[in-house]
């Protein structure tokens, strides 16, 4: 029997499957960045309570993320197991942008809860299927990591758009607005493209998805215990220094009009450094690689702890050398991931990548939920405000923007550097889960003609 999980997929497929991240990332990325500061200056919330409302918002949310996963693994009909979901999200995610972006005078708390609430709601029916598809694309070790790259690549070019729109913009509000156009305007196009051009990837379950499966892979697979919790350390990582970016060029910094233009560069040396760790994916194994991109993010980022007021160029060259490695944090562990899943469908039968993908969410939505929260609780605690020019709360900012994150990132590497997994055991498993399954149908299929 020839075995499939080897087939290089083209760059056709690739673009197609990534597109939709473009606009799903111009619509994330402003959540964490500019609604803070959009809401505390413009609203007047206070900044404890978007905290709140985030982590709130999260954990009520990260409840859901299972059963759509789960569901995304059971249900199957002619339009496939992922497609649906991702054509469902597409009015929910495109409404709650609008409506959280662009809220009419006098909204407050409540108007920010309810549509940051609906707006990820959106992004679990959309999101989980939609990286469980990715993984299920191809099963070569490197395949994986060209698909996630695409994705990751095309995401932060939706990125750059959103920061390059919000920061064009007269004032805040406009450019807010600005970016729910361009996300309700180009989603639809991008999914519905992504859903004629994409292939539904074999299903190679033996048993059925359930929710006692996933729990025992919670309780038992080592490796995936293992790499969610180095993933959960560099997303807090991430997080602290995303919400604090806008604060620290211009409270820190004293550069407030330049916080639209580093974000640009920022994310552009991260586009560009996409090609590079594609191409080094291909000479070391992921986890030693995403340890080393974690390690070269730190020795770049501790420089900000010397920068003051009117640094704001040293902090642009921080930002072009940080940044290079940022593409290797959103793509190489998802790629592991892929992976680890394997372990789990060699060993139980159960193809449960649609789960696995929604505890992953769960993950990413407590580090970014947790960190912004935390940070703005601390930086409450020390006094710093919106407008306040207090010395002590302003170096508060400096050393949690400059330490946190390092100090994360590398615990994160202490559990991934003799990570056990490459790319022969990736393909023994491969070779087993296709066997399997082809015993399997055979099985069924005399069954079936007695």
């Amino acid at each position: 029997m020839a075995h499939t999980f080897s087939p290089r997929l083209t760059r056709r497929v690739l673009a197609a499957y990534g597109l939709p991240a473009l606009p799903l990332a111009a619509a994330y990325f402003p959540v964490y960045v500019f609604v803070a500061e959009f809401y505390a200056g413009t609203q007047g919330v206070p900044l404890a309570t978007i905290g709140a409302i985030f982590l709130f918002v999260r954990i009520f949310d990260a409840l859901s993320d299972p059963l759509a996963g789960l569901a995304s693994d059971r249900i199957r009909n002619r339009f496939g197991r992922r497609r649906p979901w991702i054509a469902v999200a597409v009015p929910i995610v495109a409404i709650a942008t609008w409506n959280l972006f662009a809220p009419p005078a006098g909204a407050g708390a409540l108007w920010l809860c309810l549509w940051v609430f609906l707006l990820t709601f959106g992004w679990t029916i959309a999101m989980t299927p939609y990286f469980a598809w990715g993984a299920e694309l191809s099963g070569n070790y490197r395949d994986r990591a060209r698909i996630v790259i695409w994705r990751e690549g095309l995401g932060l070019a939706g990125t750059i758009i959103a920061a390059l729109i919000y920061g064009a913009a007269d004032v805040a509000a406009d450019g807010m607005r600005a970016i729910a156009g361009f996300v309700i305007l180009t989603l639809p196009v991008a999914v519905a493209i992504c859903l004629w051009q994409v292939p539904e990837p074999r299903d190679f379950s033996r048993s059925a998805p359930s929710l006692h499966a996933i729990w025992r892979t919670l309780r038992f697979n080592r490796l995936f215990q293992r790499l969610l919790a180095a993933f959960f350390l560099n997303g807090m990582a991430n997080g602290v220094a995303s919400a604090l970016f806008i604060f620290f060029v211009a409270y820190r910094l004293d550069a407030p009009a330049m916080g639209g233009p580093l974000l640009v560069l920022y994310f552009s040396a991260a586009l560009l450094g996409a090609p590079v760790w594609s191409w080094a994916t291909g000479r070391m194994d992921k986890h030693r690689l995403w340890c080393w991109a974690m390690l070269y993010a730190g020795a770049v980022f501790v420089w900000v702890l010397v920068l003051g007021p009117g640094d704001w160029a040293f902090f642009a060259v921080i930002c072009v050398f940080s940044g290079m490695a940022l593409s290797a944090d959103l793509s190489l562990p998802a790629a592991i991931q892929a992976d680890v899943i394997d372990t789990a469908t060699a060993t139980d039968g159960a193809q449960q990548t649609g789960a696995f993908f929604a505890l992953w969410s769960v993950v990413t939505k407590l580090a970014l939920a947790g960190s912004s929260a935390g940070a703005f609780a601390y930086l409450g605690f020390f006094g710093f405000d919106i407008g306040s020019d207090g010395q002590r709360g302003h170096a508060a900012l400096a050393l949690l923007y400059g330490l946190a994150p390092i100090a994360l990132k590398f615990a994160a590497v202490a559990l991934m550097w003799n990570f056990p997994l490459n790319a022969a055991q990736v393909a023994q498993n491969r070779i087993r889960i296709e066997t399997l399954s082809d015993r399997a149908e055979n099985t069924a299929e005399r069954i079936e003609r007695r």
